[in-house]
């Protein structure tokens, strides 16, 4: 990797492949993080805060805000500089391997292809109880500016709710056979959207095998290279759409167009 002083690769975004973080000025290495020591507020408490900063590598560094957030923690915002480059080149994500399509466009695979509804099920399991991703997904009015996976007539949509527990979950989608179980997880102390899905898929894998409907899990800490590791289909990160998820659904699901 070149060195802090070679420019070649310190330039904005697009001008090389190695950049710094950017505040102020460009390529001067400005980040702000914050976090929660088990410590009174005060100016030892503070000190501590700029300890931990420059051991993480940001010097000089700055505590622009703390606040107690109960008895014995304090809250901090800390702002300074790092030395450390990112390599563009190396940075491996899971690009999407599927085109994103209109509602029409998705209704229309599913008609022609398919030839009946898709049938998705969507649920949050264990007891999270917040619902907010999964209705963002399938509820009619959607989010970010698209509708959710109800407003697709070729779908047969059913929001399970919340705190749905998995073999509810394997009964619902047996029952109804379902083509697709869409599960939310937002709670994740302690890794509970992890075991969570572990569970969902083994039983998944127990009770239907091979028959088992596509199992697509979604959240704001979940990372979508995780799949295989998971046991399930697909893994949507934050911020995800409706329509990304239903064009992922006729990718997965609705069999390719035959060629004339």
């Amino acid at each position: 990797m070149p060195e802090q002083g070679q420019s070649r690769d310190l330039g904005p975004s697009g001008a090389g492949s190695v950049v710094r973080p950017y505040g102020d000025t460009t390529g001067d290495g400005m980040v702000q993080t914050s976090f929660t020591l088990p410590v009174p507020p005060g100016p030892k408490a503070e000190g501590a805060a700029l300890q931990l900063a420059q051991k993480m590598g940001i010097e000089p560094a700055m505590v622009v805000h703390s606040a107690a957030i109960g008895e014995g923690f304090t809250f901090f915002v800390v702002y300074g500089s790092v030395r450390h480059l990112v390599d563009l080149d190396a940075v491996q994500v899971e690009e999407r391997a599927y085109p994103l399509l209109s509602p029409g466009e998705v209704n229309a695979a599913v008609k022609t292809r398919l030839r009946r509804s898709l049938v998705v099920l969507g649920a949050c399991i264990g007891t999270d109880a917040h619902t907010v991703g999964i209705d963002a997904i399938l509820n009619l009015k959607g989010f970010a500016g698209e509708k959710g996976l109800e407003y697709y007539r070729e779908l047969q949509v059913a929001n399970l709710g919340a705190q749905v527990s998995v073999p509810e979950l394997v009964h619902a989608a047996r029952n109804r056979k379902a083509d697709a179980v869409l599960v939310s997880q937002v709670v994740t102390q302690k890794d509970a959207h992890l075991r969570n899905t572990r569970e969902l898929a083994a039983a998944f894998r127990e009770a239907m095998g091979e028959s088992r409907p596509l199992l697509v899990v979604g959240g704001p800490r979940f990372d979508p290279a995780m799949a295989a590791d998971l046991g399930v289909d697909k893994v949507f990160g934050r911020g995800t759409t409706p329509g990304e998820v239903a064009s992922y659904l006729v990718h997965a699901l609705v069999p390719e167009e035959e060629p004339a």
